[in-house]
Parts: C-alpha cells; structure tokens; sequence
C-alpha cells in the first residue's frame, strides 16, 4: 500500500514560518511522499518561496509540488521554482518524475493547469486572439500531463498520479459560485487523465469546493485545498499494481 500525502493552497509569507513543519515532521509515519498542489505563497515573490523552502528543506520523505496562479503573481515562477529545488522539491511543469516509496516505483505527473471550464459550460477556442490563447493554455497543459502520464506508463510504475492546481473535474468544486467555475479548471485536464490512466488526480485552488470527485473515466480526484481539508496534510493510500 502506498501512502501519498497531499495538501495545496497554503500560501506562506513570512509570518507564517513553522506553522506546518511540526506536522510535516511526523509523514514518515503515516506517508511515503508528499504532494504540493500549488499555491504555497501568497503572491510568487522570492521571500514567501524561501519560507516554504524552509518548512519542507530534509523532509525525511520525497516532496513533489506543482505551481499554482499565486506563485505566478509576482511574475517570477522561475525563481520560486529555482527555490523550491534548492530544498530539494521536485517541482514539475509537464513533466513526469518517479519516486521510490519502500522499493515501489510511483510515478508522479504534474502540471498548474489552468481554466475553461467543463463540459456543456466550457470556453472555445474561437473568436478574439486572446480568447484563444485562453483556451489554447488549457490544452497545452493538458496536452503536457497526457504525455507526463504515458511516459510514466512505458516506465512501469506500480501506481501514477496526476498532480495539477487547476481542478480536471467539477465535482471537486461544489460549494464554490458557478460563475466562476470556468476559472477554477477544465475538462481537457479530465480528458488527459483519463485517456492516459492514474490512479489517483489531485489539485487545490478551489477554496470552498469539496475533496471527493472522480473523473468520467473513474479516476479519483481530491481537491486538497487546505481550506478544504482544513490539515496540514491529507494521506491517500494507492494499492501497488
């Protein structure tokens, strides 16, 4: 049995340093990785990655994250990234990684993913240049987790999870406003788990959603928002096979 903890949407500044380390301390008793669905700081800037980096710098289990549209506002994803690493997080955009947990092999797909919406309510990639770029954000994204998936496929991972910020499903955003539910994910996110297999999809972003959703293909979503489990983590557990 594989154990994956998960939390997103923790938006640290530098008031908030230690808050989340005591707990992160104690995954290698209940969890064999972790997982970072995006939105770790509040506004992307060099100062809020350093306090993140700090509270998961030697975590004793590997920490895989994502960036979300937070660490994008200052406009130097690059930096944060860069920051993350240095702590020794595998952070993703497109692309695959395969952790060790207790001599199984998990393979972790992630990107940020971005907005649309979902079937019967979703943006076009028609009109105006902007509104196809809009749209064409999306499915690259997308187009980049599908192929993150298959890689992991041909790797022979005992299990594969999709890690995004953006939601592939609108279950999992139940309880926030329909209006906005274009803003919060797409569908083409869903379609790319679910033509290229998971086990399991996470992602945060959504504040007043829900944490259980499941693809049209059966893939587990959890929405780990951390307003949403209210933790400093969540552990999913994955059969190995």
């Amino acid at each position: 049995m594989i154990r994956v903890a998960a939390v997103g949407d923790i938006h640290m500044g530098p008031d908030s340093q230690g808050l989340l380390r005591p707990a992160f301390e104690t995954l290698p008793e209940c969890a064999d990785l972790l997982l970072l669905a995006g939105d770790l700081t509040r506004h992307g800037t060099p100062e809020e990655a350093r306090v993140v980096a700090r509270e998961v710098r030697d975590l004793p289990v590997p920490v895989v994250a994502v960036l979300g549209n937070h660490d994008h506002h200052d406009e130097q994803p690059e930096k944060v990234t860069a920051l993350l690493q240095d702590a020794g997080v595998t952070v993703l955009e497109g692309q695959a990684t395969v952790v060790e947990c207790g001599g199984t092999r998990v393979g972790i797909a992630g990107t940020k993913g971005f907005g649309g919406g979902f079937v019967g309510r979703s943006a076009g990639e028609f009109g105006e240049p902007v509104m196809k770029e809009f749209v064409r954000t999306t499915r690259r994204s997308a187009d980049s987790l599908h192929a993150a998936l298959k890689e992991l496929d041909a790797e022979g991972c005992a299990a594969r999870v999709a890690l995004t910020h953006f939601s592939p499903v609108a279950d999992t955003l139940a309880g926030e406003p329909p209006e906005i539910h274009p803003f919060l994910g797409s569908y083409l996110l869903a379609e790319a788990i679910d033509t290229a297999g998971a086990d399991l999809a996470v992602h945060g972003h959504a504040h007043l959603g829900t944490e259980h959703g499941m693809t049209a293909g059966g893939v587990r979503v959890r929405n780990v928002a951390q307003p949403v489990i209210r933790r400093a983590f969540n552990v999913y557990r994955l059969g190995a096979g």
